[in-house]
């Protein structure tokens, strides 16, 4: 099975467990180090991708297991979104629940993998910066997160989403690329 033929349910599971993978290296003290996304910290991005999953299942009616802050603990904070999270796009009935959406009329299930995946690859990658850890992205997410960004054209560009694209050498690897392309350095 490729990259591509993996259900929105099955591509959240791997995601999220990578992003777990994260997340628990990090250690206690790094939480509050800077990131590579303007003016924030480690901890604002982990609550960042929180805030997003929990905003994203109400457009559909939804909502998230409640959990402890990411200012009392990240780790397990996390873990209760994603749980919860991973039960609803288990079921099919919530998970192809359909509103219009930015680029017209879905399913959270499209929308989680084609917006809130896209954000575990890359800010699990920003949370590995900002704390000194692992920044490694498997290949088959490099490869799919890069033609997430290719298809979102423009609208990748749009402010608060990612900066200009920075410039790499000739010989930088794909995760490099795709990471210069959403505007971040390590």
């Amino acid at each position: 099975m490729t990259s591509t033929d993996i259900s929105p349910a099955q591509r959240y599971r791997n995601l999220a467990a990578n992003f777990t993978q994260k997340i628990t290296a990090v250690p206690e003290q790094n939480w509050d180090n800077k990131s590579p996304c303007d003016g924030w910290t480690a901890r604002d991005v982990l609550r960042h991708v929180i805030d997003s999953e929990r905003d994203m299942v109400k457009v559909v009616g939804l909502e998230l297991a409640s959990g402890p802050s990411v200012d009392e603990d990240p780790a397990a904070a996390w873990a209760a979104v994603r749980d919860s999270m991973q039960a609803i796009l288990d079921d099919p009935a919530k998970a192809n629940l359909e509103y219009d959406g930015h680029f017209g009329r879905t399913n959270l299930g499209a929308t989680v993998e084609g917006f809130l995946c896209f954000d575990l690859v890359v800010h699990g990658w920003d949370l590995a910066v900002a704390t000194g850890t692992d920044t490694s992205i498997p290949d088959d997410d490099v490869e799919w997160a890069s033609q997430i960004a290719t298809n979102l054209g423009d609208s990748i560009r749009m402010d608060g989403v990612c900066g200009p694209e920075m410039p790499v050498s000739d010989d930088a690897d794909k995760a490099t690329r795709l990471m210069a392309y959403l505007g971040r350095t390590a």
